[in-house]
């Protein structure tokens, strides 16, 4: 199985899960508590935007390693703006869905802010990423992350990533301390003291979550230059930062338990607390985020090798499961799956509003008819694979300018 392959079942996995964890049902949903994020303080959406980073640097670090920067820069603008369209599509889109749908304003408001189609300011304030409606938030950062990709990756690809490294973390500490709301205050301020008295809303902190990104990014693009070997850095003999990684992820286990379930007392959690912002990405989070990060990577790398038949079956597991065709295909393409959740979350939180409370079975079974669905963009995008269409058909395709060719392992990653 190529790194690549599991490297998109990554990404696949992330997606079913965060389709579970975003379904909201009255009385809640049995199925959201089988995750990783009730065992340690790390979460889909990190690995998300952390693969999403990882790929972005090894893409279009090639592209400019071979067409030059100006191609791989214009390519990654390019990206962007079609980003932009998917994020502003979907919020039109149920925005428009919302005027038809009889009592969707209201199962929606707190998730939608009220937003209407006629409300210019509205419009204005989500058009420019001040305000995000509920499950549409991932696409702003990872819009913002990707226009400065290129100089960072130019920075790396000169050899001075960890320039970058620094600056990252810098920026992070300024989420931290709350430096960054010398900028974002007086914005909300005069938000707040408009009509609709709402200030900027926003679940992620740009200066935080940074770092996920960014980290992936000069991960990828090494990766591309070839001037780090992986497999000395993740080697069998090297578990020196293994051991210190599930150290880590002990460590903090018991206290992800208690504060899940609100067992730790309320004199710890008051100081705990300050360290576990999650929308800040605070330390807590970055701790965890590196520990389980180097801990995967090194499982799937040097796992295979090591002596112990444990740790080899362990690292074969995790191949297999992230190496299943459905997640594949998902992980393939990533982001128009992400905008199709966001509608079947819409569209589960209507139905649950007209219906009301549904046993646990019910529940379940329309969770796993989502599942199923879940796919449907990707399946379209390869439709030609699954149902041999015509060539001349085939190049056409939703949510994108058509299809070129593949040409490689690069070509193909089209999410």
């Amino acid at each position: 199985m190529k790194r690549l392959d599991v490297i998109d079942g990554m990404r696949g996995y992330f997606l079913v899960f965060m389709l579970i964890n975003h379904l909201v049902f009255t009385g809640g949903l049995w199925l959201v508590q089988i995750n990783h994020r009730n065992l340690a303080f790390v979460e889909d959406a990190q690995g998300f935007v952390f693969l999403s980073g990882l790929l972005t640097g090894m893409v279009y670090s090639r592209k400019m390693m071979k067409s030059g920067y100006a191609e791989g820069r214009d390519r990654l603008w390019s990206r962007v703006l079609e980003l932009y369209r998917y994020a502003m599509g979907i919020i039109l889109f149920v925005l428009a869905v919302q005027l038809v749908l009889p009592g969707a304003a209201e199962y929606w408001h707190n998730w939608t802010g009220g937003s209407q189609l006629n409300d210019p300011l509205r419009l204005a304030t989500i058009a420019t990423f001040l305000f995000q409606p509920t499950f549409m938030d991932i696409l702003p950062q990872y819009i913002i992350y990707m226009a400065f990709a290129p100089f960072v990756i130019a920075l790396c690809l000169e050899g001075k990533w960890k320039s970058v490294a620094i600056g990252s973390l810098l920026l992070w500490v300024t989420a931290q301390l709350g430096l960054h709301r010398v900028l974002t205050y007086p914005i909300n301020d005069w938000l707040a003291a408009t009509p609709e008295e709402e200030g900027i809303r926003a679940s992620f902190n740009l200066f935080g979550w940074q770092v996920v990104f960014f980290s992936g990014i000069v991960a990828g693009t090494l990766a591309s230059m070839k001037t780090v070997e992986w497999s000395k850095v993740f080697s069998p003999d090297n578990t020196f930062l293994a051991k210190m990684s599930l150290a880590v992820v002990l460590f903090f286990m018991p206290l992800r338990i208690m504060t899940a379930h609100g067992l730790m007392p309320g004199f710890v959690l008051e100081k705990f607390g300050l360290m576990e912002v999650r929308a800040d990405f605070g330390p807590v989070y970055l701790l965890n985020f590196a520990a389980v990060a180097y801990g995967f990577a090194w499982l799937l790398i040097a796992g295979p090798r090591h002596q112990s038949p444990v740790i080899q079956k362990i690292a074969a597991g995790m191949t297999t499961v992230f190496s299943f065709s459905y997640l594949r295909l998902l992980g393939r393409h990533s982001l128009q799956i992400y905008v199709w959740h966001v509608l079947l979350v819409y569209g589960v939180r209507y139905l649950d509003g007209r219906v009301g409370e549904m046993s646990e079975l019910t529940k379940t079974a329309i969770t796993l008819f989502c599942l199923a669905l879940l796919s449907l963009p990707a399946i379209w995008r390869e439709r030609e694979k699954f149902f041999g269409n015509k060539e001349d058909k085939a190049n056409m395709v939703p949510f994108g300018p058509p299809r070129r060719p593949m040409q490689g392992p690069v070509q193909r990653m089209t999410g």
